[in-house]
């Protein structure tokens, strides 16, 4: 039966790593037998100058009949003037929470062949493998109430609310307890406890959930501590569990560890495996069209979405083997680029990626 992959190439950037993604799935399609089928539509800035909206209503029924989405990414200078209710994030938001795509998962891994890139010594980044669980629909970015109001004095005032049920806490602690039994069997459920009651009920659902895993050892740390710890020895750290905030944050963080934000994917997933797919980094309009776009994070993204959506293991294998390859071959876009490197182009990544799947 074929798989119906629907392809959101966004702004910015986006289209031209979504195209290199495509080529290499393509490849993967014909070689492992996978019957993936593709259709594209917009989501983003591009979905406002086309629909006047940043997701139409026919784009995430098509989104919600596929078997996965991979997306580029969103915004830029051009809406930056638009009310807050119809930005280009709006477009992002809503198609996580209509699809119900609660489990973020961002694996911060650095490859060896790009230990020298990071921005801190080797000899602390070296073999670094953390796995980020972020719960992405609940929190203070869907909270209610929020908005901006006039207080008596006259003065405006923004607010917004940090909310969480305890079954948005158990599922998203489920799926970090159940990434951890397949790796080191570490979690880290970070909160700020010591100050918001809603990261104090965060903590008692981790707590009650640890019997149920009695192989894997739950730490907790305040997020304040958590980002000086990741900079200061992040090889502490195998699963980071966290709200959809802080996860925002940390992410972020963990990603620079790695020597270029344009090297990690991440996947967004509902309950039944089914997700959006895209790389953590934005959609740099500063380097737009110049054709110098690492398209890796994005390649890396559909190779998640082939493991945990499609269940093509083998061919997502393929594909980060294939990067690992180009990597060894010193082959680099400008992110990543070191003296004595080659330097290459957002597409000459790409078929360099496709020419050691053909290899």
């Amino acid at each position: 039966m074929s798989k119906k992959i629907i392809l959101l190439p966004g702004d910015g950037i986006g289209p031209e790593i979504v195209a290199e993604a495509k080529k290499v799935l393509d490849v993967v399609n014909s070689q492992f037998n996978l019957d993936l089928t593709f259709d594209s539509d917009l989501i983003g800035g591009c979905a406002i100058d086309q629909h006047g909206v940043p997701l139409a209503q026919s784009t995430l029924d098509k989104c919600k009949a596929a078997d996965a989405v991979l997306m580029g990414s969103v915004g830029g200078p051009k809406w930056d003037a638009l009310d807050s209710s119809i930005r280009p994030e709006k477009g992002l938001l809503k198609i996580r929470y209509e699809m119900g795509l609660y489990a973020n998962l961002r694996p911060a891994i650095l490859y060896p062949q790009l230990a020298e890139a990071s921005s801190l010594k080797t000899e602390l980044v070296a073999g670094l493998d953390i796995l980020i669980v972020r719960e992405l629909t609940g929190g203070i970015y869907f909270g209610e109430p929020r908005g901006i109001r006039v207080l008596e004095n006259g003065e405006r005032q923004g607010y917004n609310t940090y909310v969480y049920a305890e079954h948005e806490i158990e599922r998203i602690g489920r799926t970090a307890f159940d990434m951890a039994m397949l790796r080191n069997k570490k979690v880290c459920s970070v909160d700020k406890a010591n100050v918001l009651e809603a990261t104090v009920l965060w903590r008692e659902v981790m707590e009650r959930l640890a019997p149920e895993y009695p192989e894997v050892e739950l730490t907790h740390m305040y997020v304040d501590n958590a980002a000086m710890q990741l900079v200061r020895a992040p090889k502490q750290f195998d699963v980071i569990v966290t709200g959809n905030m802080f996860g925002d944050i940390l992410s972020d963080t963990a990603a620079m560890l790695t020597g270029s934000i344009g090297m990690l994917p991440s996947s967004s997933m509902d309950a039944n495996n089914k997700g959006l797919f895209e790389p953590v980094h934005g959609s740099a309009p500063d380097i737009a069209g110049l054709g110098i776009a690492n398209p890796l994070a994005t390649i890396l993204s559909a190779a998640m979405m082939l493991r945990y959506s499609l269940q093509a293991t083998d061919a997502a294998d393929a594909i980060e083997r294939a990067v690992g390859e180009v990597l060894d071959d010193g082959l680099r876009s400008a992110d990543i680029y070191q003296d004595g490197m080659k330097k290459a182009s957002t597409s000459e990544m790409g078929d360099a990626v496709v020419a050691k799947l053909q290899a």
